[in-house]
């Protein structure tokens, strides 16, 4: 099993507006994902942790989004075929990740 893919972002909005941008985001991450042909099987927040589930192509993807006061963590657990593509996926999501969470 690869070793799963961690992408820290920092950020100065304290944890409760990084939280509200990030809830935002999902649902707009949701609509797009959809029509690239990804299904999101899980999205479910326990406090400031987000735990997701998605699935494309007979590949499933699992992960967690920690929120904390000045950063957020990606964890995902990529399968093997994915984690070919782990530098892409890290590069791509760290450049969504900082878009979103930088202050307007």
């Amino acid at each position: 099993m690869p070793k799963p893919l961690i992408v820290d972002i920092p950020h100065d909005l304290g944890r409760d507006e990084a939280k509200r941008r990030l809830e935002t985001g999902t649902d707009q991450a949701r609509a797009f994902l959809a029509k690239s042909g990804v299904a999101v099987d899980q999205l479910a927040w326990t406090g400031d942790r987000l735990d997701f589930g998605v699935s494309a192509m007979a590949q499933k993807v699992a992960g967690t989004i920690d929120v904390g006061p000045e950063s957020v963590r990606l964890e995902v657990k990529l399968p093997f075929l994915l984690a070919l593509f782990a530098e892409k996926i890290q590069k791509v999501a760290s450049k969504e990740g900082n878009l979103l969470l930088t202050k307007k």
